[in-house]
């Protein structure tokens, strides 16, 4: 959804400093510096494989590795108290995807990692063969929104221990019903739960999404893309209730909460990606573009 997002952040880019929190190859960072020529922008990447990417963009930018959830630091160390616009690009990344060494992908034999990068207290190897039954079919139905987490947690800890990305696919195709095999990969909720565990995702969210609401100067822009209904509650419930200006009753005469928005939602509705764009890229079609901007108040 590059298009969307340029047309989005395109009205601040003169306005001062735009974060890519997510930088990954750097697509959506090259379309931003094409898009005006007085555009700059911080990338910033828990992935190491981010930095050799960034390498190549020499001119009216800057990456520095970290968490997003760690931005106010990284702002502050940067000297910037205020920022024009921010894009969250969430989830996984095809090249996290496609490399089996990294331990995302199902469908690629690999090591229990889906790490999101060297920072991540403990990797998938430490949940599926260490956290017990109830812990285990807990995270697979809040992250995984699994509906049968329990029989698998119970596989998983039966085959325990697992090695790799591929015997915890069979494992967990051969705890599903056989009617639930019949639509998507059975493994695919389950390695989305694992992965959210280990990098504490949501939590990451939440928290990255605040200090960037918060720096953001008025005029300022906020784009966020989500491939999944828990992110994106997360960035509509915030963004909302960014929005939202008095909550006195209506038969108040005068405002006694002082409360008024701090956002004017550009998106009503979660923006998807057109049928082209999914033809090109069949892994965008989860996707919902999320988009702010912040108010003067």
């Amino acid at each position: 959804m590059a298009s969307q997002v340029v047309e989005l952040l395109r009205p601040c880019l003169a306005l001062g400093v735009t974060v890519d929190a997510t930088f990954g190859g750097g697509g959506h960072t090259r379309a931003l510096l094409a898009a005006d020529r007085s555009a700059r922008v911080l990338g910033i990447d828990r992935d190491p494989d981010a930095a050799a990417q960034a390498a190549g963009i020499r001119r009216r930018f800057d990456f520095r590795a970290a968490d997003f959830r760690r931005l106010g630091r990284v702002l502050e160390k940067e000297g910037i108290d205020e920022i024009a616009g921010a894009l969250f690009d969430l989830g996984v990344s095809s090249h996290q995807l496609d490399v089996g060494e990294r331990g995302f992908s199902y469908h690629r034999s690999g090591p229990l990692d889906m790490r999101m990068g060297p920072d991540a207290p403990q990797d998938a190897a430490a949940v599926v063969n260490g956290w017990d039954r109830d812990r285990l079919a807990d995270a697979l139905l809040r992250y995984g929104e699994e509906r049968h987490a329990r029989r698998i947690a119970d596989a998983v800890v039966a085959a325990r221990p697992i090695h790799d990305t591929a015997h915890l696919a069979r494992v967990v195709a051969d705890a599903m019903p056989a009617r639930s095999r019949r639509s998507g990969h059975p493994a695919r909720r389950t390695f989305q739960a694992l992965r959210i565990a280990v990098n504490d995702e949501l939590g990451a969210l939440a928290e990255g999404l605040d200090v960037a609401l918060r720096l953001l100067r008025p005029g300022g822009r906020l784009v966020v893309i989500s491939y999944h209904s828990l992110e994106d509650r997360i960035v509509k419930r915030r963004l909302a209730a960014g929005a939202t200006g008095c909550v006195c009753p209506p038969d108040l005469p005068v405002c006694g909460c002082g409360r008024s928005a701090e956002l004017r939602l550009l998106t009503r509705k979660a923006l998807r990606p057109d049928p082209a764009e999914v033809s090109a890229n069949p892994r965008s079609r989860s996707a919902r573009l999320r988009a702010a901007e912040r108010t003067a108040a």
